[in-house]
């Protein structure tokens, strides 16, 4: 990390040198490592088990579709937004201030969550853990950079992506055992003790650091791309329950469209200050790779949302099952990432960008056509186990190009706006996909008012008795239909893929940005 120096810990704030004038002893470094996987894990684990948790959520909070997305939005949402933010503000106010900060918030926000005695408190509160995790997820990378030399680093930033992924692959099976046994409160409360042991290790074995390039923050690009994306989302998620030619569905999609478009007119005058510095599109693999992200991230993160439904609703399964059915993705992602690198750098990322996206539609496709009640082994497994093939491909060139698009002095800024674009896919993804699943299911209800419509939708997938079979039928034809458009919108980014990446030099990379 460029500008990021050593220096003792009791001096506070680490200035501008050009090398590391201290050095750390290998005990402090090992210890501030643990406080970044500590505190990212909280985030990492809340992204996994919320969703296995939200037919129980729905059910207990009398919530009807619409809200439940919210759930997941409303984190989405602030962490998409202000990730960026996050990041610039860790290297202007000092990134263990700011880690600590986002740790406090997303804890706070953990404990509301689980003492919310409604749904609107519960996404109010999940909103601000977006926030929390948006300022603790980058500041906890930045920690690293500062911690380790260039020699060290690449091994620490490894043990610290692999932590994640064993973390992603444990919370939906722990999530679902806590619902089933404890409480669908308890999975919040997971993230307390992980965070006095980050905030502990931070406070006492951390050095302070800054960027003393850092610019002022782009707040107005952050909020203004925050309002467009949730009017968006609001006028996606509110399709079902409105129609597609209500006046109010029309607004919000209106009004969302607009506020993106002054967001791009406030990037393309912020300069360096931008946020989303619009100069990184004039390379073609930039461009591709964030096309490729948005299509990926949109087919993958749609379905695992509306999957754990059919699992718990249709299957019979119940959430711990459901949490152990997604375990496989988790472990072939969190393992198969070394060998997917080493593919990559053998024949090139072209090659893994378009074959992976392909390979997770398959088996989206798969998921599409399986009955759910049948054999896990016969029917999910072999699915899932094609999507995280899939994913596991694409992912660490992805990663590698977009960063190597603009050259190493940016590969930060560039790394992060991927990553940001990740999260607003997943965002608009659970909203749209809302929309594909309220269409399909009243079209197989023929002659039902999209109210009642609507109503019967909630009745599934909050799991209340009495539900005729046809509906039952219905939602199961509409989950195949979402599975669907998740396969093509996967297929579309290996077209993606194939159609933009080239190989770059690094000074084809410079001349870019």
């Amino acid at each position: 990390m460029v500008g990021s120096i050593q220096a003792p810990c009791d001096a506070n704030i680490i200035r501008a040198t050009p090398a590391f004038p201290v050095a750390l002893t290998q005990k402090r470094k090992r210890l501030t490592l643990a406080a970044t996987i500590l505190g990212s894990s909280m985030a990492f684990i809340d992204g996994s088990v919320v969703n296995i948790a939200l037919p129980a959520i729905q059910q207990a909070l009398h919530a009807d579709a619409a809200s439940t997305q919210w759930i997941v939005n409303g984190y989405l949402l602030l962490l998409g937004a202000l990730v960026l933010v996050g990041g610039s503000a860790a290297d202007l106010y000092g990134r263990r201030r700011i880690f600590l900060v986002g740790v406090g918030l997303f804890t706070a926000a953990s404990i509301a969550c689980a003492l919310s005695p409604d749904i609107t408190v519960l996404v109010v509160s999940r909103a601000v853990q977006g926030v929390g995790a948006a300022l603790l997820t980058p500041a906890s990378l930045a920690m690293l950079g500062a911690t380790f030399d260039e020699h060290e680093r690449s091994h620490a930033i490894g043990i610290w992506a692999g932590a994640g992924a064993l973390t992603m692959a444990a919370g939906p099976l722990l999530g679902g055992w806590l619902v089933d046994q404890v409480s669908w409160r308890a999975i919040f409360l997971l993230n307390v003790p992980l965070a006095v042991a980050a905030a502990g290790l931070a406070a006492g074995f951390a050095c302070e650091s800054r960027d003393p390039e850092a610019k002022s923050l782009d707040l107005s690009g952050a909020v203004t791309i925050a309002i467009g994306l949730a009017a968006l989302t609001r006028g996606l998620g509110a399709i079902p329950a409105s129609g597609f030619h209500d006046k109010t569905v029309l607004g919000a999609l209106g009004v969302g469209v607009a506020f993106l478009a002054a967001f791009v007119a406030i990037e393309a005058r912020s300069g360096e200050r931008a946020m989303m510095p619009l100069s990184f599109y004039r390379s073609r693999n930039f461009s591709g790779t964030n096309t490729l992200t948005l299509l990926l991230y949109f087919a993958f993160g749609g379905a695992l949302y509306y999957l754990p439904f059919g699992l718990i609703r249709l299957g019979g399964y119940s959430a711990t099952e459901a949490g152990a059915a997604l375990l496989p993705l988790a472990l072939i992602l969190g393992f198969g990432a070394s060998f997917a690198g080493r593919f990559a750098d053998r024949f090139g990322p072209r090659l893994p960008l378009t074959i992976g996206p392909i390979i997770l539609a398959g088996g989206l496709a798969m998921l599409a056509f399986v009955d759910l009640r049948e054999s896990y082994w016969i029917g999910v497994f072999p699915a899932i186990c094609v999507m995280a093939v899939g994913m596991t491909m694409t992912v660490p060139p992805l990663t590698s190009t977009v960063m190597a698009s603009v050259g190493e002095a940016r590969a930060g800024i560039a790394s992060g706006v991927n990553n940001a674009i990740a999260r607003v896919a997943g965002l608009l993804a659970v909203a749209a996909f809302g929309a594909v699943l309220f269409a399909s299911f009243s079209q197989h209800l023929v002659g039902l008012p999209p109210a009642r419509a609507n109503e019967a939708l909630n009745m599934v997938l909050a799991g209340q008795a009495g539900v005729a079979e046809g509906v039952r039928v219905a939602f199961d034809r509409a989950l195949q239909t979402v599975m669907m458009v998740a396969a093509f919108c996967a297929m579309l980014g290996g077209i993606a893929g194939a159609l933009s990446i080239r190989p770059i030099s690094p000074e084809s990379a410079r001349s870019n940005t």
